[in-house]
């Protein structure tokens, strides 16, 4: 790749990529990069003119700014006049071409690429309504549009679950070796990765013997230290199993639909066609992944990883006996692969390998289009000792044959790749516990002169706490490669994995359809209850809002409060008043209907009544039975002048007897001046009857 030119304040990279056509290079097109929403975009120009190709490209990463879904259009200009397959452009990686394969392209035409698929957000913003739509309700294209539009929201919802469900798990990476164990935990901070936790024992290598299997109760017990030496509480571990003790391969399927993938799968005729294996398949765990499906050619890849569920049962016996539960058994090539997802920059992961040298796995690893390609290096056992006695000061013959059959075979690998797929390997990144590894790497340069080696570093991309940079303090990190890519690992019981790449979802655990149920209703409880809790939350707050809103309302209506109460007590005043004077009114108007005016004698009783009242005393109330009884209800100031009254009435002629019934002390005082000498009394008043 050429150098990169940088656009758009550094934003956008401009470089050279070269475009092929049914597995010929036609041309070289300048092409466009960028993040955007933490996705890489990558996209090409279709043009080697670098002026046109920044004017198309800065175009593209306006629209893909301003929220535009449809590419812009791309000028093609190709002198030969041929029809190459050029505009071909790398979405979230995943690579699509416009539909211009038969169509002579002539030089200047332009053509427009595929747009890329929407999400369904993308669809309903964007969906022009058409009353029309009554009319086609029950045509069979709607049906086909609905069933489409429901299936694209099943699966944004099922990707986005799955999301939150990896995102919430807490798994240990375990990897054990021959000569050490080693533990870690990592957790995710936006899209940064955070090194926890991490630890190493060295074991004793006459206890292993170099046979992990049958030193159980050994490496049980160096786990627990490890694990506790780490401070991990988490039980949920993933481990691995070397590569040895795997069959991995990418096989070519006719296309099935996943119901009719299942269905093959469970009569074990799949497999059986496919892998042909030589053992019987009912002793091996099975993993599989559909990686693509060709609908032209009625094709689809499938990836097949299988191991010895005897192997498979004695790693998992070594976890629980260190009181551990293991989640997920992993392949160990696919662990570097996770590391090396995480940590190699995305311009360099399609030009770069990655090859384990040891004792016991020497392999290449090259992943094409999130198809692994695993090259295995046959050394004979007396090569991988003699590997450990190289030295780039003191070569001898056995030395420089090892390495020589080492290269050829690299060599050759690197070498099928590009020739069935056209893309140069150009850096190999080498993962390796051996002591001498600096020196095969200056060994490995003189035989492959155009490749580059360098040890990987797992951590380089990792934030590293200060209570753990002491524990990886070390020249060699890769020996952390395997440990680290099994942190990265989650169980994934949604699915998750399947909506971005296969090879970070392996999982050979027999029982892992079982765990996966039992991990999804527990997420679904937690997820539930953290519904409604959230429900609960949002209530209160919603309760607490609408008071603060009251309390303010009544805050503002309360601050007339003192002038409002001084103008009541005003008004009160007056009501009471006014209520007194309309209590007198009353009461004047039922004496007066006691009163017949046509009687004779009910005027001279009442006239005769009213001479007998003293100067010192009021009427309240004076009731007639219309006969000869009268009840007189007054107040006076003395009981001298209730006396005085009596004896007037006494002295009336028309008056047989006057008598007091009741005396009181009344509450309300009235127009009386003081209160101590104010007396309420009830008198009885009998008239004569003649």
């Amino acid at each position: 790749m050429s150098d990169i030119i940088k656009a758009k304040n550094g934003k956008l990279h401009i470089y050279v990529r070269q475009d092929t056509y049914k597995g010929k290079l036609k041309s070289e097109n300048w092409v466009g990069r960028t993040f955007f929403q933490g996705k890489q975009k990558v996209i090409s120009s279709g043009t080697k003119n670098l002026e046109e190709a920044k004017i198309i490209l800065e175009k593209w990463y306006d629209d893909l700014q301003n929220g535009s879904i449809d590419p812009p259009e791309v000028k093609v200009s190709n002198n030969e006049g041929v029809t190459p397959a050029i505009a071909t452009s790398e979405v979230n990686n995943q690579k699509y071409t416009p539909r211009v394969e038969g169509q002579k392209i002539q030089p200047g035409s332009t053509i427009k690429e595929q747009t890329p698929k929407k999400g369904i957000f993308d669809k309903l913003k964007n969906t022009k309504i058409d009353l029309s739509f009554l009319k086609k309700i029950g045509s069979k294209d709607n049906k086909n549009r609905s069933s489409k539009f429901i299936q694209d929201i099943t699966k944004t919802f099922s990707s986005k679950i799955s999301e939150a469900s990896v995102s919430n798990e807490e798994i240990a990476g375990v990897d054990i070796t021959n000569d050490s164990i080693k533990v870690a935990q990592l957790s995710k901070e936006g899209d940064s990765w955070i090194l926890d936790k991490i630890s190493t024992r060295l074991l004793d290598v006459e206890q292993v013997n170099n046979n992990i299997l049958e030193a159980k109760d050994y490496i049980s017990e160096e786990i627990k230290l490890a694990i506790a030496n780490a401070k991990i509480t988490t039980s949920n571990v993933a481990l691995s199993v070397p590569v040895t003790s795997a069959i991995i391969r990418v096989v070519t399927s006719p296309l099935m639909s996943d119901s009719e993938l299942q269905s093959a799968i469970e009569t074990d005729s799949l497999w059986e066609n496919l892998v042909q294996l030589t053992d019987n398949l009912n002793d091996y765990s099975v993993f599989h992944q559909v990686i693509s499906r060709n609908s032209k050619n009625n094709t689809m890849e499938i990836l097949f990883v299988a191991s010895k569920l005897s192997d498979v049962n004695a790693y998992s016996s070594i976890i629980k006996k260190a009181g551990l539960n293991p989640v997920i058994i992993d392949v160990k090539c696919f662990t570097l692969k996770n590391a090396f997802d995480n940590t190699i920059s995305q311009d360099n992961k399609i030009q770069t390998a990655i090859l384990e040298v040891g004792i016991d796995d020497n392999y290449l690893i090259i992943v094409h289009n999130n198809m692994p390609i695993i090259t295995d290096i046959f050394l004979r056992p007396n090569e991988k000792e003699a590997l450990l006695n190289i030295r780039s000061d003191n070569r001898n013959q056995d030395a420089e044959t090892i390495i020589r059959r080492f290269s050829m075979q690299l060599k050759q690998a690197l070498s099928e790749y590009e020739t069935k797929y056209n893309n140069k390997i150009n850096n190999i990144r080498i993962v390796s516990s051996l002591r001498n590894i600096e020196d095969i790497i200056i060994a490995f340069k003189k035989n492959l002169p155009t490749t580059g080696f360098k040890i990987f570093d797992p951590l380089h991309e990792v934030s590293i706490p200060k209570y753990n940079q002491d524990r990886v303090n070390i020249d060699n990190k890769s020996i952390f490669t395997s440990v680290i890519g099994l942190g990265y690992r989650k169980l994934d019981v949604f699915g998750y994995y399947k909506f971005v790449t296969a090879v970070k979802n392996i999982n050979l655990l027999p029982n892992r359809e079982a765990l996966k149920r039992q991990n999804k209703i527990k997420f679904l409880s937690g997820f539930a209850f953290k519904g409604l809790a959230a429900g609960i939350a949002a209530l209160y707050l919603f309760l607490i809002g609408l008071s603060f809103f009251e309390y303010n309302s009544n805050k503002n209506k309360l601050e007339n409060y003192a002038q409002i109460k001084t103008e009541f007590d005003k008004i009160n005043a007056q009501h009471s008043k006014l209520k007194k004077q309309s209590n007198d009114m009353r009461a004047a108007l039922r004496l007066g209907k006691l009163v017949n005016s046509n009687q004779n004698f009910s005027y001279r009783a009442l006239a005769q009544i009213a001479r007998s009242v003293p100067q010192r005393v009021k009427f309240e109330t004076l009731d007639f039975n219309g006969s000869d009884q009268i009840i007189i209800t007054g107040l006076a100031f003395s009981d001298q002048d209730i006396i005085n009254f009596i004896s007037n009435l006494n002295a009336k002629a028309l008056v047989e007897l006057a008598s007091l019934q009741a005396m009181n002390v009344p509450q309300n005082t009235g127009d009386l001046q003081a209160a101590s000498s104010k007396k309420g009394f009830t008198i009885l008043c009998k008239l004569k009857i003649s």
